[in-house]
């Protein structure tokens, strides 16, 4: 199998210090964690920003804020892949728009999100083509089975453009903003029914079978995503220290499998062929 990439998303546009203590929320927080996460093995940073009230934001210069303190931390040393989550409070106008000003190396698009219905199909084809021209990494986040065959019609009618788009499948949801709900690892099945075995893809999953969910998706040859949007727990039971204990996770299961962890160089190689 080809080198395993791990993604860590370590805020998320939800929980709060008074879920974790340690979930970072500032510039300088993001790159610490950062440094830990890499560390750990991640090469990918998901990065979600907040207001000054601690409000998920699509903001453009709190966005640059992150990403000048992570690449100050860092260097190149880690990819950043910038959401573009609606949180109830943006839709596919203000999401295309962030993008534009930003031009991230790396974005998240949730499909439902970008492409509601047939209706917004065409600005978002312009927008997707435009990423393609900006060699502008996309990932596709699809939270079911139908979601995944939707998205592979839409390849097919060419709105998305990529010649191998990649996807993320998300296993659970929340319920309410901090209580989220689980799947097992067998609940990806359905997911990898719908899936183009050509396109790559990813798994990420709510609450504590993350680990259990993400290696399994590790064996079959899929890369994951880990971290405190998600998850908070070890699967020993205990709440993790930091995102990098779940980072940490992931290692030892890619070890076990005799994966190899995917380094910088080759991330960025996978990130380019899915940008094309």
């Amino acid at each position: 199998m080809s080198p395993l990439v791990v993604m860590v998303a370590p805020n998320g546009a939800r929980r709060t210090k008074a879920d974790h203590p340690q979930l970072p929320l500032t510039p300088a927080e993001i790159a610490r964690e950062a440094e830990l996460c890499c560390a750990a093995g991640a090469t990918i940073l998901h990065l979600h920003v907040r207001g000054s009230e601690g409000r998920h934001s699509l903001d453009p210069k709190l966005y640059r804020a992150a990403i000048e303190a992570v690449r100050q931390a860092l260097g190149d040393r880690v990819a950043i892949q910038v959401t573009t989550e609606a949180g109830n409070r943006y839709g596919p106008t203000d999401q295309i728009a962030v993008v534009r000003q930003l031009r991230p190396e790396a974005v998240s698009l949730a499909l439902p999100e970008l492409i509601p219905d047939d209706a917004a199909a065409g600005e978002a084809a312009a927008f997707l083509s435009w990423l393609k021209r900006e060699h502008i990494a996309p990932q596709y986040i699809l939270y079911t089975p139908n979601d995944v065959a939707r998205f592979h019609a839409l390849h097919r009618r060419g709105v998305i453009p990529q010649r191998r788009p990649f996807a993320l499948f998300v296993l659970g949801r929340y319920v309410r903003p901090t209580a989220p709900t689980e799947l097992r690892p067998r609940d990806l099945l359905p997911y990898l029914k719908a899936h183009d075995a050509d396109c790559p893809w990813a798994v990420c999953a709510f609450g504590p079978r993350e680990s259990a969910c993400v290696v399994t998706a590790a064996g079959l040859g899929g890369h994951v995503r880990v971290g405190f949007e998600n998850n908070l727990w070890l699967v020993d039971g205990r709440v993790a220290a930091s995102n990098a204990d779940l980072v940490e996770q992931v290692a030892v299961g890619a070890r076990l499998l005799g994966r190899p962890l995917a380094d910088i160089a080759t991330t960025r190689a996978f990130l380019a062929e899915t940008a094309h």
